[in-house]
C-alpha cells in the first residue's frame, strides 16, 4: 500500500519511468504469451518451441536490468537520515523499491494479457479477420499455471533484482547506513575477465555460425555466444571507463580534463555496465544487418517486437544511469559553482565525458561486430 502511495505522489518524470517499465513488461509479457500458443498449436521440429523461448530471454533481461536502473534513481525510495526512527531504514526501503517495482511489472503483465486474450478473441470478437487469432492458437484452451508462470517471470525478477541491487552494505564495524549504498570509486576489477568471456563468446558465435543454416539448429549456440558477450562487455565496461577517466586527467590536466576525468572514473560502475550492454546490443545489430539476406529469418513477425524491446530497454538503463549519476554529482556540482565554476565550464566538461566514450565504445563496437560476423559471411 505504501508503494502505491509513493506512485501516485511522484514526480511525472518519475511516473513516466514506471510506465516505461510497464510498457517494457507488457511487452515481454506478450512475447512469452505469444511462445506459449506457438508451442500448444502443435509440434515444430524445424523450430522447437523451446528454440523460440530461450531467444525471449534477451528481452526479459533487458526489461529486468531496466527496471533496476528506474528503481535506483527513484527518489521515493532512497534511504534519507532520520527515517530509521519511523521504521523506513535502509532495509524496509529496499523492499519498499522492490514493491514499486513489482507494481509496475505486475501492470504490465496484466496489460500484456488482456490484449493477448483480445487478440484471441477470448474478450469480444476476433480482430483483423481472425488471422491474429489462428497465429496464437485461438481453437487451444491456455493452461492456466502456464500463464501464471510466464506472466510472473518480470515481476518475480525485476523485484529481486531491485531489491538485490539496492540492500544495504555493512560498514566495517558491522553497523547498517543510514543512507543510501555509496559505490565503491577505486580501480574497478572484472576487465581482463570481461576481455576473456567476450573473446569466447565471439569464437563460440563463429564456430556454431559455420554450418549451413547457422539460424537454424545451430541459434541456441549463437544466443549463448551472444549472451557470453554481452557478460563480457558489461563485465569490462566499468575497467574501460575508469581507464578512460585515468588516461584523460593523465600528464598535467587542465581544469576540464581534471573534472571530466574525476567524474568517469567516479561513475564507472554506474554507466560501465550499461554502456558495455549497450556495446553488445549495437554490435549485434550490426552483425546482423551485415549478414542480411545470406542466412533464413528463423521467427515471424514477433522478431521486431523482442529486437525493439532489447534495444529501447538497453539505452533507456543508459540513459536513466546517467540520470543517476547526475543526482549523485549534484553536491559536487553545487560546491563548485559556489568556488566560482562557471557553468559553461561545467557544460563543457560533460561533453568531453560523452566525447571520450564516444570515441572508446564507437569502434570496439564495430570490432565485435566485425569479429562475430567474419566468420558467417561466405
Amino acid at each position: 500500500m505504501l508503494a502505491l502511495r509513493l506512485s501516485r505522489g511522484s514526480h511525472p518524470l518519475v511516473l513516466l519511468r514506471r510506465l516505461l517499465v510497464a510498457t517494457a513488461s507488457a511487452g515481454v509479457g506478450f512475447l512469452l504469451l505469444c511462445t506459449l500458443s506457438y508451442a500448444m498449436s502443435g509440434p515444430h521440429p524445424s523450430d522447437p518451441a523451446l528454440q523460440r523461448l530461450a531467444w525471449c530471454l534477451a528481452p526479459l533481461a533487458a526489461t529486468v536490468q531496466f527496471a533496476v536502473a528506474v528503481a535506483r534513481t527513484d527518489p521515493g525510495t532512497r534511504s534519507r537520515q532520520g527515517l530509521s526512527a519511523v521504521g523506513l531504514g535502509p532495509v524496509r526501503m529496499s523492499a519498499l523499491a522492490a514493491a514499486s517495482t513489482a507494481v509496475s511489472c505486475v501492470l504490465g503483465s496484466m496489460v500484456a494479457l488482456l490484449f493477448f486474450l483480445h487478440l484471441r478473441g477470448d474478450l469480444s470478437g476476433t480482430p483483423f479477420d481472425g488471422d491474429a487469432a489462428e497465429l496464437l492458437a485461438a481453437g487451444e484452451p491456455l493452461p492456466l499455471g502456464a500463464v501464471v508462470l510466464l506472466l510472473a517471470l518480470v515481476p518475480v525478477l525485476g523485484a529481486g533484482a531491485a531489491a538485490l541491487a539496492l540492500r544495504p552494505r555493512r560498514r566495517r564495524d558491522g553497523e547498517l547506513p543510514d543512507d543510501e549504498p555509496e559505490h565503491a570509486t577505486g580501480t574497478p576489477g572484472g576487465l581482463p575477465w570481461g576481455v576473456a568471456l567476450t573473446a569466447v563468446g565471439v569464437a563460440i558465435e563463429a564456430y556454431t555460425g559455420r554450418g549451413p543454416d547457422s539460424t537454424g539448429g545451430a541459434s541456441g549456440g549463437v544466443l549463448a555466444g551472444w549472451t557470453l558477450t554481452a557478460v563480457g562487455l558489461a563485465t569490462a565496461g566499468p575497467g574501460i571507463v575508469h581507464v578512460c577517466g585515468w588516461v584523460l586527467q593523465s600528464l598535467r590536466p587542465g581544469a576540464m580534463r581534471l573534472l571530466a576525468g574525476r567524474a568517469l572514473m567516479d561513475d564507472a560502475r554506474r554507466i560501465g555496465r550499461p554502456l558495455g550492454i549497450v556495446c553488445a546490443v549495437v554490435s549485434a545489430f550490426v552483425a546482423a544487418s551485415a549478414l542480411a539476406g545470406e542466412h533464413p529469418q528463423p521467427f515471424g513477425p514477433l522478431t521486431a517486437l523482442g529486437a525493439t524491446l532489447v534495444v529501447a530497454c538497453t539505452l533507456a538503463t543508459l540513459l536513466t544511469s546517467a540520470v543517476e549519476a547526475r543526482q549523485a554529482r549534484a553536491g559536487t556540482r553545487a560546491g563548485l559553482l559556489e568556488l566560482g565554476a562557471s557553468v559553461a565550464l561545467l557544460h563543457a566538461t560533460a561533453m568531453l565525458r560523452a566525447v571520450v566514450l564516444l570515441v572508446v565504445f564507437a569502434p570496439l563496437t564495430w570490432a565485435v561486430a566485425e569479429l562475430a560476423a567474419l566468420p558467417l559471411r561466405r
